[in-house]
């Protein structure tokens, strides 16, 4: 191997390994938040469709399939799960009968607001652990992630 092939695959490794140790440590917190009390008897998956309902909702289920990056099959499954326990109600489109979306209930509602002020109180009392220095660069961080976020897909623009 060539020196200069060495070091366009060093450089290319430092470049991915940013990369690599952001999406980890994403994946880490995200996991590690889902551990609260409220909601516990939901899937992740479930959760992360009753989340994207409340906050989008009503909303077609072709485009909460998308956005949720869920098979057609998979989301009948979790909407008929969350329908059932009263969380999310399933409605055909007034102009076409074909076509359903979801709307959450009032109790889906409730429950995603629980989720996610348990889920940031847990996140705030160990961010408070951080010593100032690290919360104020992570507070710097944040536009920079939150932009980042609307530029990945699955984004609603």
């Amino acid at each position: 191997m060539t020196f200069s092939k060495i070091t366009s695959m060093a450089t290319e490794d430092s470049h991915e390994e940013p990369s690599a140790r952001l999406r980890a440590v994403i994946g880490r917190l995200s996991r590690r938040l889902r551990l609260t009390v409220a909601g516990s008897g939901l899937t992740p998956s479930q959760i992360s469709v009753l989340f994207t309902t409340v906050r989008l909702g009503p909303i077609g289920l072709s485009e909460l399939a998308a956005i949720e990056g869920l098979n057609p099959t998979m989301l009948s499954r979790i909407t008929a799960q969350l329908c059932d326990s009263g969380l999310i109600r399933r409605e055909a489109d007034p102009s076409d009968r074909r076509q359903a979306f979801v709307v959450a209930t009032a109790a889906g509602r409730r429950l995603r607001e629980r989720i996610h002020r348990e889920r940031t109180r847990a996140l705030s009392a160990h961010v408070e652990q951080l010593d100032e220095s690290q919360r104020q660069a992570l507070w710097e961080a944040l536009p920079v992630l939150e932009e980042l976020a609307e530029k990945l897909p699955g984004a609603r623009r």
